[in-house]
């Protein structure tokens, strides 16, 4: 009978050992499994800050890609291999022919001291101008200076512009006179210079306008 009662007594408390080390794990297991929770959420919430973020830069970049154009080229090496033949300022019809077909002209114009003059017009009023602008003082050549953001065909007409009035400019003061419509298109602002014997009043490229004021009255023979 008492071997019995001490039998009946080791297995209760092998069994409550047993539910005490099984509980223990439980336990144990119930503290890992938040971590490994708060590990995984932190990882997905990563990656879908990630995901959100990156379609954006891209976005920025392609935008700002697209609003920086191409910037227009003039070979102007190639435009001095042509031979001109020299004109005076004075040569009104020479210099009408060298830019082409004139399509309009204002007798009530102004020159570029705000004197009466003739504005010979090249190019249709909705096309990119090409202009001259004669009085008894000024011989002023104006044309469209295209912006990297203009279409092509406004690029070419630009580019057209410009090759007539690097020839021009050859034919009125020589080779510097195509050196300065290079270094006009490359952005140089020339004032108060003579140059292949003609007075430059200005000359420059800027906010979509070329003009080159040749001052008829103080041309010179010398290039001081």
């Amino acid at each position: 009978m008492l071997n019995n009662n001490l039998q009946t007594l080791m297995v209760s408390m092998i069994m409550a050992v047993g539910v005490t080390l099984s509980g223990c794990d439980s336990t144990k297991e119930d503290a890992q499994d938040p971590e490994a929770g708060a590990a995984t959420t932190s990882e997905q919430t990563a990656k879908d800050t990630s995901t959100q973020t990156a379609p954006t830069d891209t976005a920025d970049l392609d935008g700002a890609t697209a609003q920086q154009g191409t910037p227009v080229k003039y070979d102007v090496l190639a435009w001095g291999a042509d031979q001109v033949e020299p004109i005076t300022v004075d040569e009104l019809d020479g210099i009408k022919a060298t830019f082409g077909k004139v399509v309009s002209t204002d007798e009530n114009s102004l020159d570029y001291a705000s004197n009466p003059a003739s504005k010979y017009r090249f190019m249709n009023t909705d096309a990119p101008y090409l202009d001259i602008i004669d009085s008894e003082k000024y011989l002023e050549l104006g044309w469209y200076y295209a912006n990297p953001t203009d279409s092509d065909k406004e690029k070419e007409l630009s580019q057209n512009h410009a090759k007539k009035s690097y020839m021009l400019a050859r034919q009125l003061m020589g080779d510097d006179g195509g050196k300065v419509l290079a270094d006009m298109l490359n952005g140089q602002i020339i004032k108060d210079k003579t140059i292949g014997g003609q007075k430059i009043e200005l000359a420059k490229c800027e906010f979509y306008s070329c003009m080159l004021v040749l001052n008829k009255a103080a041309a010179q023979t010398d290039n001081s």
